[in-house]
């Protein structure tokens, strides 16, 4: 799980990358499609995808000479669930250190 998160992350942290993503939320594209919509030249955007599809943030579907590119939503379900751990471990850990300045207070009043 964290070396799967670790690639999603990585292919995610380019600024071209996050356009493509943002392009695929709503439907899917061709690279050629896509190349023009992002004013980018179709290797750049092939370059992008190929990164993204590695890390399993997209799925590609050949249809006849064309390949469509669209999102794998269970990679994003997958980041999704990472952050709620966090976020239930932040929680528990901002507990314990209420708990632990509370206990100090208390032993430094006695």
């Amino acid at each position: 799980m964290e070396e799967q998160l670790v690639s999603l992350f990585q292919a995610l942290a380019d600024p071209n990358r996050l356009r493509i993503i943002d392009l695929l939320r709503e439907q899917e594209w061709t690279v050629g499609a896509m190349a023009r919509q992002l004013n980018m030249s179709q290797p750049q955007t092939s370059k992008h995808l190929r990164i993204l599809h590695e890390a399993g943030l997209v799925s590609v579907t050949i249809d006849a000479n064309r390949r469509r590119y669209a999102l794998n939503r269970q990679a994003f379900q997958a980041m999704d669930a990472w952050r709620t751990y966090i976020e239930r471990e932040t929680s528990r850990l901002d507990r314990l250190e209420a708990f632990l300045e509370e206990s100090h207070r208390e032993e430094n009043l006695e």
